[in-house]
């Protein structure tokens, strides 16, 4: 259980649902393009956005970009702590500040003090690659690393959060980001069971989409599943709209929270008779079309199998299943057979059992 902070109307920490958030790409000068790219965020399923302010130009943008979104607007700060006085006096909702840039404890009490009265919370925002971790001996174990590695991060962030504190501010979020993963789960454990702050979790400098994906789900995820964070950033080289989608499949998948339905289909074998793929594929885009048109509350859990060897079963268990044979599947409803259908109809009848599930849930 951490200490719940808000952001605008959002609330991280606590028992709130864990918060999605990304960073935008576009220069943040440009307040137009920066503003089309929130919104897409947002559509996307983005809860909490940043974007980057290197020079005062960008500073004064937010005030701009602020009037043109919904969601939180974080500023991410380095080297020079009155662009975060700047970026508070336009609107910025909450600032991040990173310790190995930004440390003269004057300079640090001085935005926390503006934070204060404006009543807007700081991260602690610690990257690996610019606070300078410790080199280890070329003995020392991998494990003997992780840790030493680690123990820096947390050392570094409960030092920052002692300036703060210097200052009567408390509204903190701490990260703590290592392109390693391993660091960054030691790290994020650690600093866990010494302080009540909520965690911002993330692998920093993950990669492209394939690796970075891994590493991301990997980290954030065992993470989660302790249950250590209260919000994340997969950070991936590519769209943001990635980003978003990734942390909500992670989340989902955890169960920690739903956004679509859980599709359970086999990866096929030479024991599938039916083209299971192109059945998924064009099922999900119907499904994801449906769900644009309406505001759902709930979602079933649906099963797409390819033959009978796990099929069945699976089948059962889900809300609406079905289990292919040659050419033809066996529809189930929450456990009951109610039909066996061709395979050229098979994606019209799973979607129209879906949709009249979701109309029955969502009323």
């Amino acid at each position: 259980m951490t200490r719940q902070i808000k952001i605008g109307n959002l609330k991280i920490g606590g028992r709130a649902p864990i918060v999605i958030q990304s960073m935008t790409k576009t220069d943040t000068k440009d307040a137009s393009a920066t503003i089309r790219q929130i919104k897409e965020l947002e559509s996307a399923g983005c809860e909490l956005v940043r974007l980057a302010v290197k020079d005062f130009q960008s500073a004064n943008a937010i005030k701009k970009i602020r009037e043109g979104i919904t969601i939180p607007l974080v500023a991410d700060i380095h080297f020079d702590y009155r662009l975060a006085i700047a970026a508070i006096e336009n609107g910025a909702d909450k600032i991040r500040l990173n310790p190995g840039n930004i440390h003269k404890e004057e300079q640090v009490m001085e935005v926390a003090r503006l934070a204060k009265k404006r009543r807007i919370p700081i991260r602690v925002g610690l990257n690996s690659g610019s606070i300078g971790l410790p080199s280890a001996s070329l003995t020392t174990s991998r494990s003997g690393q992780t840790r030493l590695k680690a123990n820096h991060l947390v050392k570094v962030a409960l030092d920052y959060i002692k300036i703060l504190e210097k200052a009567k501010f408390y509204d903190i979020i701490v990260s703590l980001k290592a392109s390693d993963v391993m660091t960054t789960i030691e790290a994020c454990r650690k600093f866990s069971k010494s302080s009540r702050y909520p965690l911002h979790l993330g692998v920093t400098a993950a990669g492209p989409i394939a690796e970075g994906l891994v590493k991301s789900s990997l980290g954030i995820g065992i993470l989660l599943s302790e249950g250590i964070g209260d919000t994340i950033r997969v950070s991936l080289t590519g769209h943001p709209r990635e980003e978003v989608i990734a942390a909500k499949n992670i989340l989902q998948a955890l169960g920690l929270r739903r956004f679509g339905p859980e599709i359970i289909s086999c990866p096929t074998c030479g024991r599938c008779q039916v083209d299971l793929i192109k059945i998924v594929n064009e099922f999900e885009k119907s499904y994801t079309l449906y769900a644009k048109r309406h505001t759902l509350k709930t979602f079933p859990r649906i099963a797409i199998m390819g033959c009978e060897v796990n099929g069945p079963g699976e089948a059962k268990e889900a809300d609406i299943g079905i289990a292919f044979g040659k050419g033809s599947g066996i529809i189930f409803k929450r456990g009951r057979i109610i039909k066996k259908v061709k395979e050229k109809d098979a994606i019209k009848e799973i979607l129209r059992n879906t949709l009249y599930t979701l109309r029955k849930t969502n009323n």
